[in-house]
């Protein structure tokens, strides 16, 4: 059986963007797979294939579910990843959606089966999602991390490189995978505080589904998730303010983020010098014109 199960052929799709997001190690507080299914929901996504789990999955590792139909039939629901297109109404593209648990195994043969399907569907570019833990307070925006070698894409998505160097998730790994097969690809993270961690994070869902807004030029009603992110807020931060020694960290942690944002806008104003030599050129020009 092939790794990728078609249900459907979806109809044809207007210069579409992937969106990926894993379950698992790349996704602190459920924030990547919680955006990319927001994105699914948001845009009435429907299904129309998946990846075959017996290829991929180490069933002790991630077990198959089991639920009641009707209150009595036992279902059986076995871990896999979904891929779901959507049509963008007033927008230049539409949206390829795959979301899922991170796999076991084969990760070459997985990320072979979501390149052939992107190349099937004439992707034009892939948008991954992931969160990670880090020192970050809940009550600043959410700070992004991104990775792109298309030039275009790093205009768009204007986030900041990564520094992180160790071992990596198959978020990490199909990014590589669809740069080494020349396609144009992003891979964004989200930083998520880690004391609050195991709690799903609206907030960081938020800023992602944003930057997939931005990057893929698509448009989403978020009202539901920015109500959500402002109420997660709100409950952290009473939480937070029952304990004396959560709330001096937290508050050394929005120092540290207000420091560095004055120091990256006095970045972005221009010097005097460089001022000077703009309005020089200015008046040079102005000068040639007349």
């Amino acid at each position: 059986m092939p790794p990728i199960i078609w249900e459907h052929r979806p109809e044809r799709l207007r210069a579409p963007a992937m969106v990926c997001a894993f379950g698992g190690w790349n996704d602190a507080a459920e924030a990547a797979t919680s955006a990319a299914n927001f994105v699914a929901g948001a845009t009435g996504a429907t299904r129309f294939a998946h990846l075959d789990p017996e290829d991929f999955y180490d069933f002790q590792a991630t077990r198959p579910q089991i639920s009641l139909v009707e209150g009595e039939a036992r279902s059986v629901a076995w871990p896999t990843v979904e891929i779901s297109s959507a049509r963008v109404r007033r927008a230049p593209r539409d949206l390829v959606i795959v979301s899922g648990p991170e796999p076991s195994m084969h990760w070459r043969t997985f990320c072979e089966s979501v390149i052939d399907l992107a190349e099937a569907l004439d992707v034009q570019m892939v948008i991954s999602l992931g969160a990670l833990l880090a020192d970050v307070a809940h009550t600043r925006p959410v700070p992004l991390v991104g990775i792109t070698s298309d030039e275009a894409l790093a205009e768009r998505t204007s986030v900041t490189p990564p520094s992180y160097e160790g071992p990596t998730g198959i978020t990490g790994v199909l990014h590589g995978a669809f740069e080494e097969a020349g396609m144009p690809a992003v891979s964004v993270w989200a930083s998520v505080p880690h004391y609050v961690a195991a709690a799903p994070n609206p907030k960081a869902s938020l800023a992602l589904v944003r930057k997939v807004e931005s990057v893929a030029g698509v448009s989403v009603d978020a009202g539901e998730l920015e109500t959500a992110a402002a109420d997660y807020e709100r409950r952290v931060s009473s939480a937070v303010a029952g304990d004396d020694e959560v709330r001096r960290f937290v508050e050394r942690l929005e120092e540290a983020a207000d420091a560095e944002a004055e120091m990256e806008s006095e970045e972005e104003v221009p010097s005097a010098d460089a001022l000077a030599r703009d309005f020089q050129r200015f008046l040079n020009q102005r000068g040639d014109e007349s």
